[in-house]
């Protein structure tokens, strides 16, 4: 009765009072009750008292760890099933003829977009598929082993050595990168008028092995470029919602961020709210001279502006002489690919709150030749222009898509 007693109490007081009553030569039984069963109460109201734990967001830091834009994959598709060779068993049925079932398929591997990713650091090294299940009596076939779906982010290539295979631009885009095996066939299967009892069956196949290579461009409507410090991150976190790390050192961005404008129309719809349309900015770390034969960064962000329907050039309006810098841009980006720095474009001459920056910006616009927005990111002088062009620019990109016959990229 005592243990029983002793596990039943709820207080502190009760445990005691149990402790004294124990005999004499239980003494030291009483003191160990005393001691620790307290404890294990408090312990587990206490633990009951925790709140659970939460995933820790991943720093700005960390984010730049992960960013993996190519990456080398392995695939194997699911192995087929094996057929099986058997024959009827049934009371008063002495010839009941062959019912081994075929094995079933094996499963494929299939990339499929998934919008919320941003790199490739969650695709793994190599995949297998499922393989399908054997045959069995009764003509029983086998299971097909499971579609495994790997995701990827929008704007993925698929490469099997130097040849393209899949361009995943597109939201819900799937490219089946490994095809799984047959499944074996039972005897059931070769049943024939000559042949009334075969005992042949067949294996499943394996499936298919490729070795991919996946090279991630981001999709984005305007690619910013620019030398390092001209404040293309700043900028960009001044027009958007995104929050690239900003430092008065060069080479602070080392992975392309993403940033999307929101736009919403003048017009009102009756019984419902105002429509939006919306542009996106790719942000790409700074580009210096040579970047063509792979110095700095070099050609490693470079294939991102590739797929950027409008560039916005910015240069850094307080350096001295600041229209070498859009025709060092142009030259690197047409060594890099013919016809890159043709596309339409803007130039954005930033940090006009210095004074330095002011008297250059007539001179800047002399040897251009054309108009170039001059604003600050740091205090959003004329930012609104800015906006209003990458506007401008984004419906005669979208315009020009459908022209074309092509879908223009939404987000």
């Amino acid at each position: 009765m005592m243990p029983g007693r002793l596990f039943s109490a709820g207080s502190r007081s009760t445990l005691e009072g149990l402790g004294r009553w124990t005999l004499a030569p239980q003494a030291a039984l009483g003191r160990l009750l005393q001691c620790t069963a307290p404890r294990l109460l408090s312990l587990s109201c206490a633990d009951c008292a925790k709140e659970p734990s939460r995933k820790k967001l991943l720093s700005e830091k960390k984010l730049k760890r992960h960013f993996v834009d190519h990456r080398r994959v392995l695939v194997r598709g699911g192995r087929g099933g094996d057929g099986v060779s058997c024959f009827h068993s049934e009371p008063r049925k002495e010839f009941g003829g062959p019912d081994g079932g075929d094995g079933g398929n094996g499963g494929h591997i299939i990339l499929r977009v998934d919008r919320q990713l941003k790199s490739l650091s969650s695709v793994l090294s190599q995949y297998q598929g499922f393989d399908g299940e054997d045959g069995g009596r009764k003509n029983c076939f086998g299971r097909s082993g499971a579609l495994l779906y790997v995701p990827v982010p929008m704007g993925t290539l698929v490469k099997e050595g130097n040849k393209v295979v899949a361009d995943l631009s597109h939201p819900g885009d799937e490219y089946v990168a490994a095809l799984g095996g047959a499944g074996g066939k039972g005897n059931r299967f070769f049943l024939a008028n000559d042949n009334r009892a075969p005992t042949t069956c067949t294996s499943g196949e394996p499936g298919q092995e490729r070795e991919l290579f996946l090279e991630l461009k981001t999709m984005a409507h305007a690619g910013m470029v620019g030398f390092p410090n001209a404040g293309k991150s700043s900028l960009l976190r001044a027009i958007s919602n995104a929050k690239p790390a900003v430092a008065a050192y060069p080479f602070t961005t080392l992975n392309p961020h993403v940033g999307i404008v929101h736009y919403e129309d003048h017009q009102q719809v009756a019984g419902g709210p105002a429509p939006c349309s919306v542009s996106t900015v790719a942000d790409v770390p700074g580009i210096i001279r040579g970047a063509h034969q792979n110095r700095g960064l070099g050609l490693a962000f470079l294939r991102h502006i590739e797929r950027c329907g409008f560039l916005l050039f910015v240069v850094d309006l307080a350096a001295p002489e600041p229209w070498t810098q859009v025709e060092d841009l142009k030259y690197e980006l047409e060594k890099y690919k013919q016809g890159l720095s043709e596309q339409p474009h803007v130039v954005v001459a930033n940090k006009i709150d210095l004074p330095q920056a002011r008297a250059n910006l007539p001179t800047l616009q002399a040897h251009l030749g054309e108009k170039a927005i001059a604003l600050s990111a740091l205090t959003g002088e004329n930012l609104e222009e800015l906006l209003l062009r990458i506007k401008e620019l984004h419906d005669e990109h979208t315009a020009a898509s459908l022209a074309q016959g092509r879908q223009p990229l939404r987000w």
